[in-house]
Formats: structure tokens, sequence, C-alpha cells
């Protein structure tokens, strides 16, 4: 069963269809074992969008032991070929709405990772 629409998904979801934002999947369990769920997905890009509320409230996300289990999940995430978004209540505005909906789209890409230009420093 789905789990109840937050104020900030509801959000989330009216600014997108105002946006004319693609189609979304919500409540997408994303992973083949585990009962992860993403809160909406964009399949054909293979990104997983999570609405992160209670950044300013000890809230479950931001207790130690739900911000560990929400690694591990994003971790997982990541590693079967999803892209993970997170957003906050802050960034549930046009501009960067209409900014995830062009990358979806398309019509902005990923700039590649930079490569370092000298080994100094270096970790790896």
């Amino acid at each position: 069963m789905p789990a109840k629409e937050s104020r900030l998904e509801k959000k989330f979801a009216f600014l997108w269809r105002c946006l004319d934002g693609p189609p979304l999947k919500r409540e997408f369990k994303f992973h083949p074992n585990r009962k992860w769920r993403a809160d909406f997905a964009h399949l054909p890009s293979r990104t997983l969008i999570e609405i992160e509320g209670g950044a300013w409230v000890a809230g479950r996300h931001n207790r130690g032991s739900g911000f560990v289990a929400d690694a591990e999940k994003y971790l997982e995430a990541v590693l079967s070929g999803w892209r993970v978004v997170r957003l906050t209540e802050r960034q549930l505005e046009a501009d960067s709405l209409e900014r995830l909906i062009a990358l979806l789209a398309g019509a902005v890409s990923i700039p590649p990772v930079a490569k370092p230009s000298s080994p100094v420093g270096s970790i790896l």
C-alpha cells in the first residue's frame, strides 16, 4: 500500500504538473529484493526523485538510524543504475523544477566529471 502523500510531495506534484513535467511514477519500488520505494520515478531516464522533508526538525531522516538507512537506500539505487535526485522544500520552486524537467527531457546534458590534472593529492 502506498504511503500517504506528504504536504511537500503534494506541492512537488502540483508544480510538476503546472510546469508540464514528464510523467512520473509515484511510490515506485525500484529494488527487486527490498521494500524501498522512491517518492517519484522517471522511468525513461532511470531517475528517482526523493522529496526530503523535515530538514529543520529532528525527524526520522535526520536521526542517525534514519540517515544511515536513507544512505543505504540511495547507494543501492545508484548501484542498480538509478540516478537519485533529492529535493528539499527550498528547491520546490519553478526555477529548480524547470531545470530538472529540462534535464529529464534531454535538453540539458549532465556534464562529465572532470579528471584531475595531476595525481598529487589523489586518494585513488
